[in-house]
């Protein structure tokens, strides 16, 4: 079985039952299965859980591209739609389970949250961005929207950092651990910067006929990475 083989039957589902992991720990909480313990409030338990996972799965897919790059792993590409999805299903269960529960689907109430309480509207936010990249991630779309596919999908990179800081603000004293993933999302946010200032500046010093050739090369690079036999889905690079 070759390596490509391995990766879309065996690893891919391996990963795809690992992100459904935070969702079965809080059903079987929820449900008294496995003797889980949700905590005093499990309310707040869920909530979190739900919120945390969603941050922790976006980070994980900012991380695909560094990873091929760097590490040299172009199979790893073909997880990022699938993180990019989750990450964006785990934070919208955090608001709808926030809307349901906690405020009683009560819409006067979570307009007035959203206005009063800062860590509510960059949350809300962010939710907002990640929308438009979930519903266009397909090929349809890619398809669709050529290079603005791209552009759109760029959107990840604010949402990301209002992600953490809905988190930082959200906690009241120990903030450790929303430092660590802001922490983690500066590295990922600031190679991204660098790598896009080297292009730039390569472009400059080339020849006229080169920037031309590069820029068809990147345009090219966009719908298929280098390394990768499919193309791209979920959140950008």
């Amino acid at each position: 079985m070759n390596a490509d083989l391995v990766t879309r039957r065996i690893v891919k589902p391996a990963v795809f039952m690992l992100c459904l992991g935070p969702l079965f720990w809080l059903a079987a909480g929820l449900f008294g299965w496995a003797a889980i313990d949700l905590g005093v409030n499990p309310v707040e338990t869920i909530q979190d859980t739900l919120g945390i996972w969603g941050l922790r799965l976006l980070l994980a897919t900012l991380a695909i591209t560094p990873l091929r790059v760097i590490g040299g792993w172009p199979r790893v590409q073909a997880f990022r739609r699938m993180l990019g999805l989750f990450a964006f299903t785990y934070i919208l269960l955090h608001f709808l389970f926030y809307l349901f529960v906690d405020q009683a689907f009560d819409w006067s109430q979570l307009v007035a949250d959203i206005v009063k309480r800062p860590y509510i509207t960059v949350g809300f936010t962010a939710l907002l961005l990640l929308l438009p990249l979930a519903v266009t991630s397909t090929r349809a779309a890619m398809r669709r929207l050529g290079r603005r596919w791209q552009t759109l999908h760029r959107l990840v990179y604010p949402a990301a950092v209002l992600g953490c800081v809905h988190f930082w603000w959200q906690v009241k004293a120990d903030v450790r651990e929303p430092l660590m993933y802001a922490a983690i999302a500066v590295v990922l946010l600031g190679w991204r910067a660098l790598r896009s200032i080297r292009r730039r500046r390569a472009r400059a010093a080339s020849t006229p006929l080169a920037r031309g050739a590069g820029a068809d090369r990147d345009s090219r690079e966009d719908q298929h990475p280098a390394g990768a036999r499919a193309p791209v889905h979920g959140l950008a690079e």
